[in-house]
């Protein structure tokens, strides 16, 4: 009896963790709700402590989050190039990311609720990346050339799907940001790191995210 009461106890407080504080719904409702939101700047201190904060997952049923999530996509595309985008990067640290599909027809630009990378290849690739919070940063990352991933919908559906290539690498650096990972600070920490230089990149003229 007292395992099923702690199991309960989990449970609600899982079901509790998910949901939005009213700080994190103001911010998705602020303005026009079909428009983009703000990205999140390293050269604001307010904004950048948001960016190295580690993100929770997200009730993915939660109308506030369809709002979220739409206006996520309308900020990426109100970039110049990007092809990806987390919550952390306009002031929610959530779990919930934006990426454009280059593996697959037309590149569509696809969203994906509480991922988790569950496996990486040993096999890595070593190509340039920039950030989209990040000004006039670039250098050259390495990153696993395939990776598993889970995730769910707006519907609260589970999905599972192997990504490999420049795709792959977007969904890296993306996920990077929900546990306050930005690519500045990345470099820092792998100088000591040695890897096998693989050139298999898709794109080589890769663009911020």
């Amino acid at each position: 009896m007292k395992k099923l009461s702690f199991l309960f106890i989990l449970f609600i407080g899982l079901i509790n963790a998910q949901k939005l504080t009213s700080n994190e719904i103001s911010i998705i409702n602020q303005g026009d709700k079909n428009s983009a939101l703000p990205i999140y700047q390293t050269t604001d201190e307010n904004q950048h402590k948001t960016l190295l904060s580690l993100s929770t997952e997200i009730d993915a049923k939660d109308p506030n989050t369809a709002t979220l999530v739409k206006r996520m996509k309308e900020s990426l595309l109100s970039t110049d190039g990007g092809v990806g985008i987390a919550a952390p990067q306009v002031g929610i640290n959530r779990k919930i990311i934006w990426v454009q599909r280059f593996d697959k027809q037309n590149e569509p630009l696809e969203y994906f609720i509480n991922p988790v990378i569950v496996w990486r290849s040993e096999l890595q690739n070593l190509g340039p990346e920039g950030d989209l919070s990040i000004p006039e940063f670039r250098d050259q990352f390495y990153r696993s050339k395939v990776i598993q991933l889970e995730y769910v919908d707006l519907k609260g559906q589970k999905y599972s799907e192997i990504v490999e290539g420049f795709t792959a690498v977007i969904f890296q650096h993306e996920i990077d940001h929900l546990f306050g990972i930005l690519i500045s600070d990345k470099k820092e920490k792998e100088k000591n790191d040695a890897y096998k230089s693989v050139d298999a990149f898709k794109k080589s003229d890769s663009k911020t995210r």
